[in-house]
């Protein structure tokens, strides 16, 4: 076994535990806001050392190489920028917060806000 497929072996159960513990996590989460937190990790920290994986064993200049380097790149980029546009929105349109929640910081601010508690 060379170099190369321990670190491919190694990245791609780095991705494997990041991928399964943000499936359980959006399983178990009480809220859509913890869900997208626990989603946007499963496919940013799972899916990336896969793309770096891939890219370890196929050689970054290759086809495959190069372009997962590039769409990795873009998950990082697209990912958090993405799953702050589906918080907000479900804020804005008044999903709930789990009640467990310890504070409503943008909601506390509003002169139309109401106490939940």
């Amino acid at each position: 076994m060379s170099l190369r497929d321990v670190f491919t072996t190694v990245f791609c159960v780095i991705g494997l535990f990041f991928s399964l513990t943000g499936a359980i996590g959006i399983v178990r989460m009480p809220d859509v806001y913890t869900r997208i937190q626990c989603s946007s990790k499963t496919v940013t920290m799972g899916a990336v050392p896969y793309l770096i994986a891939l890219a370890i064993a196929k050689g970054p200049l290759s086809t495959y190489g190069s372009r997962a380097l590039i769409v990795g790149i873009l998950l990082l980029v697209v990912n958090p920028a993405a799953s702050h546009a589906v918080a907000r929105a479900a804020y804005k349109t008044g999903v709930p917060m789990w009640r467990g929640s310890v504070a409503d910081e943008p909601r506390r601010g509003r002169p139309d806000a109401e106490d939940p508690r």
